[in-house]
């Protein structure tokens, strides 16, 4: 399937859904303490969302039944909101999308309850950071391959390791569309980027192995395969002649 080369106007249409993505996150971190439930959580975004004239992107999206993915400890993504209550020292993953006026926002952030362990600290840390340079990799000309090549490094070198079943993916008028974007890669390999390709970049590194176990009771919870931590950053950009724009920022 073709990748789609996205106008500037398209583009415009996708950082409104970007920015209401990053509002809404700005309406849950206050909320993120121990004690608070996760369906709490996904109750607040979901308002919010709505309020804007937008709706959730996940729930419905495959039978998916939520609002947020909310994936702590040791759920690397797709963890369904549930009555589970945070924890001081818990980390907690917070994957959204969201549909404004027919196009998507999508974007991932992991965040501390609490008091976490320096441990904890180091991988969100490394795994925010990791994005970052998947992101700086991602200009004109460059190649998926480069993207891949400098998350794999940055996580890696830091004693991580990077999930490889879970991706990135193009973004626009549907959730998921091409391309897919790997984690890990070599430079100069895959597709050459061009102006106008929208895709999120949204790495997900446990603290130990890199296996992955999908829950076999709601089809959908991935966790680590040895109960390691695991944590995911995720942004939504689109290539430019330069450096590319960042879609989900407030």
């Amino acid at each position: 399937m073709p990748v789609v080369l996205r106008s500037s106007a398209q583009i415009a249409q996708l950082r409104a859904a970007g920015r209401l993505v990053a509002e809404t996150f700005d309406v849950l971190r206050p909320l993120i303490r121990p004690g608070v439930a996760a369906s709490a959580l996904d109750a607040a975004a979901e308002a919010f969302i709505r309020s804007r004239g937008a709706v959730p992107a996940y729930k419905g999206y495959r039978g998916f039944p939520a609002t947020l993915c909310i994936s702590p400890n040791n759920v690397i993504c797709h963890g369904i909101p549930s009555h589970y209550r945070l924890n001081d020292g818990d980390i907690v993953g917070i994957d959204m999308g969201v549909v404004l006026d027919g196009w998507y926002g999508d974007a991932c952030i992991t965040v501390g309850v609490g008091t976490i362990t320096d441990e904890a600290q180091r991988l969100l840390d490394v795994t925010e950071a990791a994005m970052w340079h998947g992101i700086a990799a991602a200009r004109g000309g460059a190649h998926l391959g480069d993207i891949g090549e400098a998350i794999q490094h940055h996580v890696e070198s830091s004693g991580f390791s990077i999930v490889r079943e879970y991706t990135g993916h193009g973004i626009g008028q549907k959730l998921h569309d091409e391309p897919t974007v790997l984690h890990y890669g070599r430079r100069g390999h895959g597709l050459r980027l061009r102006p106008g390709l929208v895709f999120t970049v949204e790495p997900m590194v446990n603290a130990g192995a890199a296996a992955t176990q999908l829950d076999a009771r709601d089809g959908w919870t991935v966790r680590t395969g040895d109960g390691s931590l695991s944590a995911q950053f995720e942004h939504t950009i689109a290539i430019t002649d330069g450096e590319p724009q960042v879609l989900t920022l407030p």
